[in-house]
């Protein structure tokens, strides 16, 4: 791969950090659409009746879902009734390389949210809560259409930085920077030769 950036770190606080160019699209993507078609993408609902513009699936032995009773974690598709499809090696690899990149050695993540972007849609500013033990770090990949992602601190009015996420960057954040607030502003319109106008994005997680 052909690095565009001089700069392979971009630190975004105490324990959180954009590792540039760090993930491979070639070996993930194919792996995504044997999830779709086992696990299908959805818009979820919000528990205030909302919903979400980002349609999500997931993969490992927890996936995260939300409907008017509540956010949480699951270990069967409330679609179809089956498990999640298996985590690929390729993921978890990823992810504990990224996490041990970042001072995060041993990170084993049970849980793979993916999301999916079309243009306009976004994620509005939230915690990730809904996890059992908040030792271990966030890891979050980007594929695709470019991003802006926002991180704060642990209050919702706590300053952002703005930092646009690009093909094959990866996010790390824990311990201190674990609950910060994060969210990703409408996506601008765009292409990419390998994702179209959209960006996908996989999210490791520690969750039970």
């Amino acid at each position: 791969m052909t690095r565009l950036f001089e700069d392979s770190e971009i630190p975004l606080a105490p324990g959180a950090v954009v590792l540039r160019e760090f993930a491979s699209g070639e070996e993930l993507l194919p792996l995504i659409e044997a999830i779709a078609v086992a696990a299908p993408f959805r818009h979820l609902v919000t528990p205030g009746g909302h919903t979400m513009s980002v349609a999500m699936t997931n993969c490992g032995r927890l996936g995260w879902t939300s409907d008017r009773k509540g956010y949480r974690y699951s270990p069967l598709d409330p679609e179809t009734g089956l498990a999640w499809p298996a985590m690929p090696e390729a993921f978890t690899r990823l992810a504990r390389e990224a996490a041990e990149r970042a001072g995060f050695p041993g990170f084993a993540p049970e849980a793979c949210l993916i999301n999916r972007y079309a243009i306009g849609a976004k994620l509005t500013l939230h915690q990730d809560r809904d996890e059992n033990n908040y030792d271990h770090p966030i890891v979050s990949v980007s594929l695709g259409v470019p991003a802006v992602f926002q991180f704060g601190g642990t209050k919702r009015t706590d300053p952002l930085k703005r930092v646009t996420l690009y093909h094959g960057d990866v996010v790390v954040w824990g311990g201190e920077a674990r609950l910060a607030y994060h969210g990703i502003q409408p996506l601008k319109e765009a292409t990419h030769p390998l994702t179209g106008a959209c960006r996908l994005n996989l999210t490791f997680r520690k969750a039970g």
